[in-house]
């Protein structure tokens, strides 16, 4: 089986600090909290879990992973579930035997009858009592139907500000899983994805991929399934990687090191007595990777295959701690086409998402290039940065005035700062007005001129703005902001209208404005009754927006506050004819 392979952190948004044990929380009333759905598996790696290399195997972690999570599932639901999917996993050191493994698992968000669990992997030197990080993922369990019907899952109540964070991007993540198929589907079809097929016929050097083609049978046996009788997801996936680690030596000649796994969904269960046909090949190779497609299907006597589960393992080939440049791959025809060209879309996505979601907060650009084949990245990470910032306590009340309240955070180099605010309108009509940025300078002076460029869709818009000089003698600014809205995903979740920069070729900079960026700003929006609705706005200061707060923060200027004050007056004044249709 493959080892696991070093890699930059990539599962939580940002990447920001996650602590390896989790303390015990002291609430505000003085009570003392931990998670009720966390559990905690801990393991010590012996040789018959380690690979040729004397490291743990990516097929055994998995197992343990899978039964982690799963309990912390059944904890919550009270009834038996099962593993719908998992997010793509990035492995960021490797484990050795004699090493310990500390696994720990808790619901982050509960939805109707599915719930997103949060998995956080370390590992421990016994001599040296030393801990580190080796993955964090997420998947998403299924509660089984009862006697009774269908299961309705109880809500999950975030005590820690880290849990809230969780919470809040678990919804994010969910619409991500939503519509992965619909990115391939679009990605394949736009043409953004080059044909390198023609290329790869003319290499002499190229690998039939027949040649790296696997097929294994295993028996399901009861050391094999949960207490249900269905086979554990883990242990499927273990099998899963365990061909693919073959078909992937059977293209280099060489053993191969997992770097990532690719999010893949579980279409069906299997059950103890099934027989399950393993299926591997090397989809496509790249100067240091390759792709290897592993089709799982389960079968009794006499009766039809039935698809259980297709998963996408990268590999490498490391020499002397770097990958190594690997042969190019012939597909077969038709089937061998079609898989080689959905790798090249599935690197480009893996491409985005490390460059846009997975970035830590501090190493983000500024400005991320926007096309259509990472859009929805972008608009994920629009949406999930500024659930960062409201998620973030200490805040500090910098001035209050006409019940417009202003404060400011200093954090990781950045000053953070957030304008709040109640007013007599519904949170459905608050939304609307704000969300239409070409209706902002109404009540905010700082927007002379906002157009749109793009409507991307219903939930996201490009506009080109332009601001006020700063200075006497400046140019006015401009930016390319990115607005991504979303309405609640339950009952308690706030609206939220998020803004970044971004760039377009079709927009570059000019000689009449001085370009600045965005880093993360935006909205929250809650409702506090049918006709009161709470508004937070947030910034993340970015030096070209400094200039237009600096004094308000330095307490020499309240024009921050007579902006919100009208901007109030501009909702109350225009509540009757607030529509999502004047977008």
């Amino acid at each position: 089986m493959g080892a696991l392979y070093s890699l930059p952190a990539a599962m939580s948004v940002f990447n920001e600090s996650v602590p390896l044990e989790e303390p015990l929380f002291i609430l505000e009333n003085g009570e003392t909290y931990r998670n009720p759905t966390e559990v905690k598996m801990s393991q010590i790696v012996l040789p018959c879990h380690a690979t040729h290399c004397n490291e743990l195997s990516a097929g055994q972690l998995l197992k343990w992973m899978d039964t982690t999570a799963c309990l912390a599932a059944e904890r919550h639901a009270g009834c038996p579930c099962i593993t719908a999917s998992v997010d793509d996993i990035h492995f960021e050191q490797t484990i050795s035997v004699g090493q310990v493994v500390n696994i720990q698992a808790k619901v982050n968000r509960a939805f109707n009858s599915s719930m997103e669990v949060g998995i956080l992997v370390s590992c421990e030197d016994l001599f040296s009592g030393k801990q580190w990080r080796i993955c964090k993922a997420f998947a998403t369990f299924v509660a089984r139907r009862t006697d009774s019907g269908k299961v309705q899952l109880k809500q999950i109540i975030p005590k820690t500000q880290e849990e809230q964070l969780e919470y809040s991007i678990a919804a994010e993540r969910r619409r991500m899983r939503l519509i992965h198929a619909e990115i391939m589907k679009d990605l394949l079809s736009s043409g953004t994805i080059l044909n390198e097929y023609s290329d790869c016929q003319e290499c002499k050097d190229a690998v039939p991929a027949e040649k790296t083609r696997v097929e294994s049978v295993e028996l399901i046996l009861p050391p094999h399934a949960n207490h249900q009788g269905n086979t554990f997801g883990g242990q499927i996936m273990a099998w899963m990687e365990n061909v693919a680690t073959i078909a992937a030596s059977r293209l280099c000649n060489a053993y191969p090191t997992l770097r990532t796994i690719d999010m893949f969904h579980f279409r069906g269960p299997s059950q103890v007595g099934d027989r399950l046909l393993l299926k591997a090949i090397v989809n496509n190779s790249f100067k240091n990777s390759m792709e290897v497609g592993v089709c799982a299907e389960a079968y009794q006597s006499g009766k039809p295959l039935r698809h259980i589960n297709s998963a996408f393992l990268n590999f490498v080939v490391l020499d002397g701690g770097q990958p190594r440049s690997l042969p190019r791959i012939k597909p077969e025809p038709m089937d061998g086409i079609r898989r080689y060209r959905e790798a090249n879309a599935r690197k480009k996505i893996r491409l985005d998402r490390k460059y846009i979601v997975s970035c830590k907060q501090t190493e983000v650009p500024l400005s991320v290039p926007w096309d259509p084949s990472n859009q929805v990245y972008l608009s994920y990470n629009n949406v999930s940065a500024l659930k960062v910032l409201a998620a973030k306590r200490n805040w500090v009340l910098n001035s209050e005035q006409n019940k417009v309240s202003l404060y400011t955070l200093e954090e990781d180099n950045f000053l953070l700062f957030k304008a709040e605010m109640t007013v007599n309108v519904s949170a459905e009509q608050v939304f609307f007005l704000l969300s239409d940025l070409r209706r902002r300078h109404e009540w905010d002076n700082h927007y002379q001129k906002c157009d749109i460029i793009n409507l991307v869709d219903d939930d996201d818009i490009i506009y080109h703005v332009v601001t006020p000089s700063t200075g006497k003698g400046s140019l006015p600014q401009d930016f390319i902001l990115l607005a991504s809205r979303r309405r609640p995903c339950d009952k308690g979740d706030p609206y939220v209208i998020a803004l970044r920069s971004v760039t377009l070729p079709t927009h570059p900079s000019t000689e009449h404005y001085t370009r600045s960026e965005v880093l993360c700003a935006g909205f929250t929006i809650w409702e506090e009754s049918d006709c009161i609705t709470k508004i937070s706005y947030y910034n993340q200061a970015t030096p070209g927006i400094l200039p237009y707060i600096a004094t308000d923060i330095a307490g020499l200027s309240s024009s921050f506050h007579d902006i919100f004050t009208v901007c109030s007056k501009f909702l109350e004044e225009n509540r009757e004819g607030a529509s999502v249709t004047n977008l």
